[in-house]
């Protein structure tokens, strides 16, 4: 007979509690308490590297590229796509100073021919990440609460010893992608009138006409036509003439 799992419950409510989750939520890069997991590839530890300032720690990772790592709708770098990271890690004062370099292979699509485009980025960066207990802006002067609320915003924190790239991943990666990515430089694009590719129908056009003239130009026409009816229907009569 197989045995069955124990129910979980709860002293303080009615009916059995609903199944154990997982720690680590991998979709979400951090452990279901919010607080970071060293699980995820974007997040790092420090604890190596210690808090002794000077010391410095080399490392490189291949991460898989987070979603929507780019500029939406243009270029990017596919979800799960491989990053290279090499980093540098140095413990001062305040934190840890991190310095590294990310290379990917984006993708997207050519803004005047549409057609889709493929190439290498690189994206350096350098980030701060300070200690939760630092305070390097007091310098033994009360701190006004507004400036400290305000200063916290901009800055990046470790937890417990880790921190996590993904952020400052995300700048640098945006800052070194074109806002207008095209497959070439030299393309030229669509044909404005019927949407031809212009760099595989180089001596493609359309004969412009000044809408002014558009209808003189059809009566025109419309006279040449008449012309070659008259004298289609004259000829044979030219020829009974010349007989008799």
């Amino acid at each position: 007979m197989s045995a069955i799992p124990a129910a979980r419950f709860d002293s303080g409510r009615a009916g059995p509690l609903p199944p154990a989750r997982d720690a680590f939520d991998p979709k979400a890069g951090e452990a279901l308490n919010g607080h970071l997991d060293h699980r995820n590839p974007l997040v790092f530890d420090t604890h190596e590297l210690g808090r002794r300032p000077g010391a410095m720690k080399r490392l490189t990772r291949t991460a898989d590229a987070p979603a929507d790592l780019g500029v939406g709708g243009v270029i990017g770098v596919p979800e799960g796509a491989p990053v290279e990271l090499d980093l540098r890690l140095e413990s001062v004062m305040e934190g840890v100073l991190v310095t590294g370099t990310a290379r990917a292979t984006v993708e997207g699509e050519c803004v005047r021919c549409l057609e889709p485009l493929s190439r290498e980025v690189e994206a350096d960066f350098q980030e701060m990440f300070s200690y939760p207990d630092a305070d390097d802006r007091n310098h033994g002067k009360p701190a006004d609460p507004a400036d400290d609320a305000e200063d916290d915003e901009d800055r990046l924190f470790l937890e417990d010893g880790l921190f996590d790239l993904e952020p400052v991943l995300r700048d640098a990666v945006v800052l070194a992608l074109p806002m207008q990515p095209v497959c070439k430089e030299s393309c030229a694009g669509l044909c404005s009138e019927c949407g031809v590719r212009l760099d595989e129908n180089p001596g493609h056009h359309h004969d412009a006409v000044d809408a002014r003239w558009a209808a003189l130009q059809g009566l025109a026409e419309t006279i040449q036509d008449g012309e070659k009816d008259n004298m289609g229907g004259a000829a044979p009569g030219v020829d009974k003439k010349q007989e008799k």
